[in-house]
């Protein structure tokens, strides 16, 4: 896991918004939104609920493995 793409997933729990994120981020909707999907995939478990108009987290509790 890479720092970067937990800034990115810090950029849209701040924004609650892909496009307000990718923009504040200086990234493509499809490039963050892309490397959110691979985060929630190497962690495996669902991180953001993903809405018509807003971004909101789960409340998925991490444990170690």
């Amino acid at each position: 896991m890479e720092l970067r793409i937990l800034r990115y997933f810090l950029a849209v729990a701040r924004e609650e918004s892909i496009t307000g994120a990718a923009e504040s981020l200086h990234l493509s909707k499809p490039t963050l939104s892309r490397q959110l999907m691979q985060l929630e995939k190497e962690l495996g478990k669902q991180l953001l609920i993903r809405g018509n108009r807003k971004i909101t987290l789960t409340e998925e509790e991490l444990k170690p493995r």
